[in-house]
């Protein structure tokens, strides 16, 4: 009987060496925790269900097929996708479409984390880890992208301070929490090295979106300044842009025993199940389903917003990123459950971080390509929370030991600042009009 290993050597010309060694490679290189995270959400598949298939062709392409589609818990929710699709060709009720969108796009964040780990298999470390550090938060990213070509700058800002909130209290508020009740007995600890990177980055990207703020509100009353406010962004993205590119040297060349992620002696190691086109094929495929579903989120959430009578903001900040990372999220409160807080800060922490350091600063240098007013000025409520936020979540791990009681402090944290935004119901064109209108004077002054 085959398995699905023996059909990726067949795919790269029966050549199981080159297999072998990029297995080699990627596991001695460093290994994610967000890879672990979504790991554990994956299930092995039957080769029963294909191995009486004929041709070899036709029984590779059902064996890729069965674990991309099989070979994960959160299968059920496949049918959403083709569900969305045909809501919107058939002119539902918007409100539908943003939600059957949503459910989709949650096995593919984890099937992506998938398809980039089997593609790691045969690049090597260096080329892996960079791209599980791009592919990470795939699917923030691209609704991001598509808020951006919309114009619709109030959605992709909350997005990814959502993205980042959720990371920092409700992912790691859960992880210490579940982690505390169920080692109650155990002192859990975990390496400060990895948690004071992160922080200092977090701390850099808050100085980076504090500045346009503060510059805006220390003006002299009638002067305009948002043309001013603009390049302060665009110079700043920049700045965190280097810092993010310096952070991947940190991670994946010089220092990357302190993010390499340990996995137990006992425990089996893992092969790649599909051939290197196979899965960069699939990745492809999911990743343009994934920007299909972004397109009918960003379209209809004004819609779905007016339907269900929830703000915008608190749909976007809170709704879009729990949804979005839910996969990677449940793997960081599995591994907290197992003791092993490590893996479950670098989930939390690392996601956190690609977001402030990475999706912000380029979606800011991406509308400066398509001539978008992006910026970096959050406002103040906004900026505040973040800025909260990342103070918190700083005092809370300089110890280097944790306890429920910080897991519900967090958790907590995060819900008063769900709060803030259920009850923040500014409408979705009422905010572009005043953006619109305090972008236009410095806009006719330089023409």
């Amino acid at each position: 009987m085959e398995s699905a290993g023996e059909y990726s050597r067949m795919e790269n010309g029966g050549d199981s060496k080159k297999s072998a060694t990029g297995k080699e490679s990627w596991n001695n290189g460093i290994r994610t925790a967000q890879n672990m995270s979504t790991s554990l959400l994956r299930k092995k598949s039957d080769p029963l269900l294909v191995s009486k298939v004929r041709f070899q062709m036709l029984r590779q392409l059902l064996a890729n097929l069965q674990e991309v589609i099989l070979g994960t818990k959160l299968a059920v929710l496949f049918p959403a996708i083709p569900l969305a699709i045909a809501a919107d060709f058939y002119e539902f009720g918007r409100h539908w479409i943003f939600a059957l969108s949503l459910l989709g796009l949650m096995p593919l964040a984890e099937r992506v984390s998938f398809l980039t780990e089997q593609i790691a298999y045969y690049t090597g470390p260096t080329v892996g880890g960079l791209l599980n550090a791009t592919c990470g938060n795939a699917t923030e990213l691209i609704i991001a992208l598509f808020a951006l070509y919309q114009s619709k700058i109030h959605v992709l800002k909350y997005s990814l301070l959502g993205s980042i909130l959720s990371n920092l209290l409700l992912v790691l508020g859960s992880s210490l929490l579940c982690g505390g009740l169920a080692n109650l007995k155990k002192e859990q600890r975990y390496d400060r090295k990895q948690a004071d990177v992160n922080s200092l980055l977090l701390l850099l990207g808050l100085l980076c979106h504090m500045l346009p703020l503060m510059f805006r509100y220390a003006a002299t009353p009638g002067v305009l300044v948002a043309e001013s406010t603009l390049q302060l962004s665009r110079a700043s993205s920049l700045v965190m842009l280097v810092a993010y590119i310096g952070y991947i040297i940190f991670q994946l060349k010089t220092h990357r025993q302190i993010f390499d992620a340990q996995e137990d002696e006992g425990e089996e190691e893992e092969k790649a199940v599909m051939g290197f086109w196979s899965g960069f094929s699939w990745l492809v495929g999911m990743t343009l389903v994934i920007a299909l579903l972004s397109e009918y989120v960003v379209g209809t959430i004004e819609a779905a917003s007016e339907s269900w009578g929830i703000s915008i903001s608190f749909i976007s900040i809170i709704l879009i990123p729990i949804v979005g990372n839910a996969a990677e999220h449940a793997g960081a409160i599995i591994f907290a459950f197992k003791n092993k807080l490590d893996i479950s800060l670098g989930v939390a922490l690392g996601s956190a971080t690609q977001i402030s350091m990475f999706a912000v600063p380029l979606c800011v240098v991406v509308g400066w390509i398509m001539s978008v007013q992006m910026d970096l000025d959050f406002n103040l409520l906004e900026t505040a929370c973040l800025a909260l936020t990342i103070l918190v979540v700083a005092f809370t791990l300089q110890d280097g030991t944790s306890h429920y009681m910080k897991g519900i402090v967090l958790c907590l944290c995060y819900a008063a600042i769900a709060a803030c935004f259920f009850v923040h119901k500014i409408p979705a064109p009422l905010e572009q009009i005043n953006l619109n209108v305090r972008l236009k004077p410095s806009f006719e002054s330089s023409v």
